[in-house]
């Protein structure tokens, strides 16, 4: 029961760190707050793993931090998604629940008994240092921006048709980052959700928010002289009523636990399978690839492919399901491509593609940067839009952005033809643009986050096996060596997953050696936070097969740090330990000899019995060596008795590997 609860915390904490793009009215307390609880995920992974059952009033505990987690994602979702206008307006209201929020959190994680359990001095430090940031995090209180609010409070108290200072509607704009079509767009959106939420009634509160909003949007719509703007915003108004009228009088049935994606928790309507054999609603399963991840969300293991399979079973029994209790089933897509072509597309939404196009090629700085964050968010949020943006002609121009000078509009770019590439058919025409050149200076120069995204875009381009070797050549690798040493976490994570992708084309290997990645990947090995040891591991395993990968391991001193994860990592870990281990002892005595004076031949006893099925393959391995040298070295001294028969018999045990 404690691994299964454990293992849902995990998922949940996991699923909040990959709500990005909070309100700016929000964004620091939540920022902080999703920060802090990705820093418990340590402790939880090594309850999940305990073997002795923990205490019932710490299982109590767990069952309780996990449901002011779901408490805690709800918040930290409406604060990503929700609408600017009414995180301003309510705030008491939104700060209350973001303390009460906080004090669940924190009863409930004391209320685990840490200190009793079986887990690292390292882990339970961290886990304090969460507790007393929570604790100082109840007793502080932000200021809030005064003036935005009262901005805000005398234009919602203001009549529809009374005149409004155009300087007021210009900061409210900026303030609440309100300058363009798509952030308008959402904000419709995000008030759409909250009508849908109250039943069809609204309320006059909400009401009063629609027209603040539409004063807004006509603001920015006159400044921008955009035409188009006024039949997005009809489009958008057309939606919202559909759809409000058809939920109003609807209470939806439950809806069993197999039909739900493990990490948004709702109704699948296009389920994929990934290469664990776990199922996923696609569009989660492709953000989290997207953020940079490499293992499966609810296994954690890690993903030997990145090929997202549709699962007809499953989406045919949810139909069923659907048609059974009265709602209308999910839409099914007829393939995995986007539902429409260019040619679908109403004149509104091409004619705003087109004009962010214009402002691409416009040749002002300002234009070009508001464009391109208009299209990184259009791209973000379905495969059609992804589809109608390439089609438009949107590539070549954003990869002409890639060198521009300014940073932000760096950014941008590349994070717009990250959100691209996700849509498969779009790869290849990133690649055959030139897109590569450019994508590795924004990973050379560019803003940690164009770097981070830089190489996540690298990593989602290098799944089609030439594009490996494309990237490979155009030095790509260096650079991502270079964000693996110095970059943040994400960055890290972001850089460890192209390089393994890309190091698994032979060519590739040497090219990351040379890089100097071997010395980064073993001291990422020893970081006390351990943070990355299953990507490091996972590379080593790879480069180990290469010729200069293994010398270079070698001369790493690599046998006493992978003994110690042999014998005490994860499942995961012990398997690729094992594997660069095999390599090393390959043609070479010296290191079996060094492994087993390390205490090895245990831990590869425990893992050939228990391990993974890679893991016992590759323990059975080094136990074959490591008793083929053991006979060889008890038939030694039998052969003292004759020095010129000694002189041919003797292992080469001290071949300088840097020799061989």
């Amino acid at each position: 029961m404690e691994d299964e609860s454990a293992s849902m915390v995990i998922e949940l904490v996991n699923e909040i760190a990959s709500i990005s793009d909070y309100r700016p009215t929000v964004k620091k307390q939540y920022c902080n707050l999703a920060r802090r609880l990705k820093l418990l995920i340590p402790m939880f992974e090594e309850i999940r793993d305990m073997k002795e059952a923990i205490p019932e009033d710490t299982s109590k505990a767990v069952l309780a931090f996990k449901e002011a987690l779901e408490s805690a994602r709800e918040l930290l979702r409406f604060g990503s998604e929700g609408s600017k206008l009414y995180l301003v307006l309510e705030r008491d209201e939104i700060m209350n629940k973001f303390y009460d929020v906080t004090a669940q959190l924190e009863q409930s994680l004391g209320g685990i008994s840490y200190d009793k359990l079986d887990i690292s001095d390292e882990v339970k430090e961290q886990v304090e240092l969460v507790l007393a940031q929570f604790r100082r995090a109840k007793g502080r209180v932000d200021e809030p921006d005064v003036r935005l609010y009262e901005d805000m409070l005398s234009l919602y108290n203001s009549s529809s048709e009374a005149a409004t200072d155009p300087s007021v509607l210009s900061q409210l704009a900026e303030k609440l980052q309100l300058m363009g079509i798509a952030d308008l767009t959402q904000e419709s959106l995000a008030l759409h959700e909250m009508v849908a939420a109250s039943g069809g009634d609204p309320g006059a509160h909400i009401e009063k928010m629609s027209m603040l909003l539409k004063k807004i949007k006509d603001y920015v719509q006159t400044e921008n002289l955009d035409k188009d703007d006024n039949l997005g915003g009809k489009d958008i108004s057309s939606k919202v009523c559909g759809l409000g009228t058809n939920e109003k009088n609807h209470q939806a049935p439950v809806i069993p636990d197999d039909f739900r994606c493990p990490i948004s928790l709702e109704l699948m309507k296009d389920p994929v399978i990934v290469s664990t054999g776990q199922t996923y609603e696609r569009a989660c399963i492709e953000k989290w690839l997207q953020a940079g991840h490499g293992t499966c969300p609810k296994t954690r293991q890690t993903l030997t492919s990145t090929v997202l399979t549709p699962n007809y079973v499953l989406r045919s029994l949810i139909a069923q399901w659907c048609e059974a209790n009265g709602i209308e089933p999910p839409k099914r897509p007829s393939s995995s491509q986007p539902s429409k072509s260019a040619s679908a597309y109403s004149p509104a939404e091409r004619s705003k593609i087109e004009s962010l196009l214009q402002k691409l090629t416009s040749g002002s700085p300002e234009d070009q940067r508001s464009a391109a964050g208009e299209i990184r968010l259009l791209a973000k949020r379905n495969a059609d839009n992804r589809v109608a943006i390439a089609e438009a002609g949107a590539i070549p121009l954003l990869v002409g952005l890639l060198s521009v000078p300014d940073s932000r509009t760096q950014e941008h770019a590349v994070t717009a033809l990250l959100n691209l590439s996700i849509y498969e058919n779009n790869k290849g025409s990133i690649v055959s643009s030139g897109a590569v050149p450019g994508i590795v200076h924004v990973l050379k120069k560019g803003s940690m986050e164009a770097r981070e995204n830089a190489a996540a875009t690298l990593f989602s381009l290098s799944v089609i096996d030439e594009n490996k070797v494309t990237i490979g050549s155009l030095g790509a690798i260096p650079p991502l060596v270079t964000l693996l040493s110095e970059g943040t976490q994400r960055g890290k994570k972001d850089a460890a997953t192209a390089l393994f992708n890309l190091c698994i084309y032979q060519g590739n290997k040497g090219k990351a050696v040379r890089a100097g990645v071997i010395p980064t990947l073993m001291r990422l090995l020893t970081e006390p936070s351990g943070g990355m040891v299953d990507e490091a591991l996972a590379i080593l395993a790879i480069l180990a097969s290469h010729p200069e990968g293994k010398a270079t391991i070698r001369a790493a001193e690599a046998v006493p740090v992978l003994v110690v994860f042999i014998g005490n990592g994860s499942p995961r870990n012990k398997e690729n330990a094992a594997a660069v281990l095999v390599h090393l002892c390959s043609g070479d005595p010296q290191y079996l000899a060094q492994a087993q004076e390390l205490g090895v031949m245990g831990p590869l006893l425990e893992l050939a019995q228990n391990g993974t099925d890679r893991g016992k393959r590759k323990a059975a391995q080094l136990l074959e060596r490591m008793n083929r040298f053991l006979e060889q070295q008890q038939e030694v001294p039998t052969q003292t008795e004759t020095p010129a028969q000694n002189e041919d018999a003797q292992p080469p045990l001290i071949t300088n590997p840097d020799d061989s």
